[in-house]
């Protein structure tokens, strides 16, 4: 998008910010042909406005955004959508216990120590001597639970680690 046209797009989206509300439902029941949702305060419909002008100058989300927001949407396993995001050839590394492990993604499965496995799981408990979520032991899968410190995988050395009094 050139210059000139990208400043005008973000003076007018500026202008959007500071509009009363009443101007942004009148604003919204002419981009959206629709009552404006009573629920929406002002930010949140600022911010939708917003949205609309940039997607239609810049273009919309790609189709591999819209299907893995479809996935979510219907509550596919992540894994499904993992599978589909991960290209052979990429390296997957993983910290545990002050070894580092590197797994290399193949198109017939999971390549470690020079052998390939169907599942990250089964690779995550080759490494641990316990069960474990394969995608979530390696950084891919976020962990609903925010008390829970193995979502990053790189300072969690052990699933276990012992906190130290303070």
């Amino acid at each position: 998008m050139p210059g000139k046209e990208q400043a005008e797009l973000e003076a007018e989206i500026e202008h959007i910010r500071f509009l009363p509300i009443n101007a942004m439902r009148a604003l919204w029941r002419q981009m959206f042909k629709s009552q404006p949702p009573v629920a929406l305060g002002k930010d949140m419909l600022g911010r939708m406005i917003a949205y609309h002008l940039q997607e239609k100058a810049l273009g919309g989300l790609s189709r591999a955004s819209l299907r893995l927001l479809d996935d979510f949407e219907r509550g596919r396993p992540a894994i499904e959508t993992i599978h589909r995001r991960l290209k052979p050839g990429t390296v997957l590394v993983r910290e545990y216990q002050g070894e580092r492990h590197s797994v290399v993604v193949a198109s017939d499965g999971f390549v470690w120590r020079e052998e390939t496995y169907a599942s990250l799981s089964t690779i995550a408990r080759l490494v641990t001597g316990t069960n474990w979520n394969g995608p979530k032991f390696f950084g891919l899968r976020q962990n609903r639970d925010k008390t829970d410190r193995t979502e990053d995988p790189i300072r969690s050395p052990s699933r276990r680690s012992k906190r130290r009094p303070r």
